[in-house]
């Protein structure tokens, strides 16, 4: 049975309180302003904590400076890095959020092992325990070709070195590699293979004839890598040089001419694409 209430009258006002409406005084108009500066302070520090847990457990914004990773990323595009996806950090949250292992094909962006470099962005090619060779530029993985749709060749571009890998001897490694890969390269070299440790990737980019990867600098680890670009939220024409490191006033010149074409300059249809 459906319960019921009933109106009751409404009192009669107070005459005297709305014909002489009370004057607040000086230490309630202080009381007042304090409680409003206290609840501005509280939502400002929300908001702060709220995008301080967002940018390090959840999303990050990149921009991709150089066109290793073309055509499926190109200079200019700015992306959403997930962080919120692969599991191996060992964090006591693993176990209850979503998290998932890094798999072959996905693309991931990681702190460059070396120097103090800006983040880079590469596909993951070999894992753990797999055992990689290049031959004529085609990836096998255990022996087994490795079939890579994503991948372009430069047909004028020829590298011995990085068309076949891991190298044949040493003599030419440190012309072309770090000093610090070249000294271990060949530790984990097995019968012509290149065997991944454990904890330890193989990245490569796309652009496999432009791009300084694993075969150049060594091993992605785990815990350098943050997340995987997940959609291109907006993306401008641009070349490597517009993101080279530049002074204060070309780098606000950069800017001006930016937002000046912006309409012009940006790339609509790759906005809101999904990064595969």
């Amino acid at each position: 049975m459906a319960s019921e209430t009933t109106a009751l009258p409404a009192p009669a006002p107070d005459v005297a309180a709305l014909a002489a409406p009370s004057t607040p005084t000086t230490p309630q108009k202080l009381a007042r302003s304090r409680s409003g500066l206290a609840e501005f302070l509280e939502m400002l520090l929300v908001t702060m904590l709220l995008a301080l847990f967002g940018t390090t457990f959840v999303v990050q914004a990149f921009k991709i400076p150089s066109g290793s990773m073309e055509p499926t990323l190109l200079i200019g595009d700015h992306v959403f890095v997930n962080k919120f996806v692969f599991e191996g950090t060992g964090a006591w949250y693993e176990k209850f959020l979503p998290y998932r292992d890094i798999r072959r094909g996905d693309i991931i962006v990681f702190k460059y092992p070396f120097d103090d470099h800006p983040h880079y962005v590469k596909r993951v090619i070999g894992l753990p325990g797999d055992r990689l060779r290049i031959v004529n530029g085609d990836v096998y993985i255990d022996g087994e070709l490795l079939h890579e749709p994503y991948v372009v060749h430069n047909p004028a571009s020829q590298d011995p070195y990085a068309d076949n890998f891991p190298p044949s001897n040493r003599k030419a490694l440190p012309f072309v590699a770090r000093r610090e890969w070249a000294a271990h390269l060949f530790d984990y070299v097995r019968d012509g293979e290149l065997i991944i440790p454990p904890n330890h990737y193989f990245a490569m980019g796309d652009n496999r004839d432009l791009s300084a990867d694993s075969r150049y600098w060594g091993f992605v680890d785990r815990d350098s890598i943050m997340g995987r670009p997940m959609v291109i939220y907006w993306s401008v024409r641009a070349t490597s040089d517009d993101y080279r490191s530049r002074g204060v006033s070309s780098a606000l010149s950069g800017m001006g001419q930016t937002l000046l074409h912006l309409r012009a300059q940006t790339r609509w249809n790759r906005m809101l694409r999904e990064v595969h």
